[in-house]
């Protein structure tokens, strides 16, 4: 399930003293199961990008289209349309509300009015995909750690069995640990389950992990799109809009320049220190 952005632009508060142009004329193809980085800086158009993807909201031009379908043709569509591209917010716990982790993840599917078999089926496969275990069901969601909090939010989202899942900042706020867990679920989720997922962030060390495509915003515009390894080796042009590649790609980069042998293409500590051990090995 491709999704197409041909053209698209938003205005807020158009018409207005306060009208300002949030995104300008953006075209970007996001292709069937693929795990996209979205960065850039607050106010580069990130998150009014995601929230045009599931019709939250509408293009002052251009179209957004999903399985051939432009999804802001016929507001009768905007359910099924939900159905399919899941998002899910910032601080998505703050949105947690029922006596119980089962119960607040079995309310979507509750308000699809799908059979029970049904919501009983989705509710344990999504909390199954963000390893939530049967221990924690019967608990109060707000007697649980941030980050397991934060992945019964997900699983909320994933009961509804999306084709497409958008994470805005899904580390926000989490300590270290916390960070390492819910991403490397959010990466465990995506092989169980095959789907597209979106992860909008900040923080260049995260997509470096995760993600096969990145897509670089800057003043509403896309900057930069490619894979890590052509992102994250462009420097100059990351830094030019005030981003910077994640921090081993600057050791390494430090290295070759002192004639060190290493490739240029590493961005996470854990590759990075697998090469080092290798190359000074090697040279003992």
């Amino acid at each position: 399930m491709p999704i197409e952005i041909r053209n698209l632009s938003y205005i807020y508060n158009a018409g207005t003293t306060l009208e300002k142009l949030a995104l300008d004329d953006v075209t970007l193809t996001i292709e069937d199961g693929d795990f996209v980085g979205l960065i850039g800086h607050t106010g580069s158009g990130k998150s009014t990008l995601i929230q045009h993807l599931n019709a939250l909201l509408r293009p002052t031009s251009g179209r957004v289209i999903i399985d051939g379908e432009d999804i802001n043709k016929d507001k009768k569509r905007l359910k099924a349309v939900r159905q399919k591209v899941g998002l899910v917010f910032q601080y998505p716990e703050h949105q947690l509300f029922e006596v119980s982790v089962f119960k607040d993840v079995a309310f979507g599917p509750t308000a699809m009015g799908l059979p029970a078999d049904e919501i009983e089926a989705r509710t344990r496969r999504a909390l199954e995909a963000v390893c939530v275990g049967g221990e924690l069901y019967n608990k109060s969601p707000f007697e649980l750690s941030g980050g397991q909090k934060r992945r019964v939010a997900i699983a909320g989202v994933l009961a509804m069995q999306p084709r497409v899942l958008i994470l805005d900042e899904p580390t926000a706020g989490l300590d270290p640990a916390g960070r390492d867990e819910i991403l490397a679920e959010i990466a465990l989720m995506r092989e169980k389950l095959g789907i597209t997922v979106i992860l909008a962030s900040h923080n260049m060390e995260d997509v470096s992990r995760l993600v096969s495509t990145i897509v670089v915003m800057h003043d509403g515009k896309v900057a930069q799109v490619g894979a890590p390894a052509e992102v994250f080796t462009r420097f100059e042009e990351l830094e030019a809009i005030g981003l910077a590649a994640p921090q081993m790609a600057y050791l390494m980069r430090g290295l070759r320049a002192n004639g060190f042998d290493v490739p240029a293409d590493v961005f996470t500590v854990e590759r990075a220190a697998e090469i080092l051990t290798a190359y000074f090995i090697g040279v003992k």
